[in-house]
């Protein structure tokens, strides 16, 4: 596993090939369909994003809420191909990872060469592992989506693999795929 320090350089992301385990510490930003729905409508209206897109990295995650003893509770990947739509324009704008579970589309994948950004895929059902990773939290938009609010998380050693690499390389592609 390949330690990763957030936020990613262009370096980075270029040494990364589809089916590399990296391990993510620094600042990332939760989305899920919700905020990105009203992340879009900003962005349409000309109005200012939660967070600077430039260099960013978006976890696709509805964290559970912590206890006594836990920051936060399970916060395990969820399905990115319900971003899609969503996706290609934040890339275009700046930011530089997505992190998710699940294939993507082309225009996605169109859009992470096209901006030499890169795809990083989460292991489902692992919310209370991923959940570990997280050293702080704080909601930063949107409050009144509960769960699926924008959250600024501090990640350590957050395990991901390179979906989709800044090529185009996708680790779901099997068709002559060395993975």
């Amino acid at each position: 596993m390949k330690e990763i320090h957030l936020p990613l350089t262009e370096e980075e992301i270029a040494s990364l090939h589809a089916g590399d385990g990296v391990l993510l510490s620094g600042v990332i930003y939760t989305a899920r369909d919700a905020a990105h729905k009203r992340m879009a409508q900003l962005i349409k209206e000309g109005k200012p994003l939660p967070f600077d897109l430039n260099g960013s990295v978006i976890y696709y995650v509805g964290p559970t809420p912590g206890d006594d003893r836990h920051l936060i509770g399970s916060a395990g990947p969820t399905t990115s191909s319900r971003m899609d739509v969503y996706t290609p324009k934040l890339l275009d704008l700046g930011l530089k990872a997505t992190i998710g579970k699940g294939r993507r589309c082309e225009a996605v994948k169109e859009a992470i060469v096209r901006n030499k950004a890169i795809y990083f895929i989460a292991v489902g059902g692992a919310g209370a592992l991923m959940s570990h990773c997280i050293t702080s939290c704080e909601t930063i938009a949107f409050d009144d989506l509960l769960s699926e609010a924008v959250r600024k998380l501090t990640v350590k050693d957050l395990p991901c693999f390179v979906g989709i690499d800044a090529s185009g390389n996708d680790i779901y592609d099997t068709k002559g795929s060395q993975l």
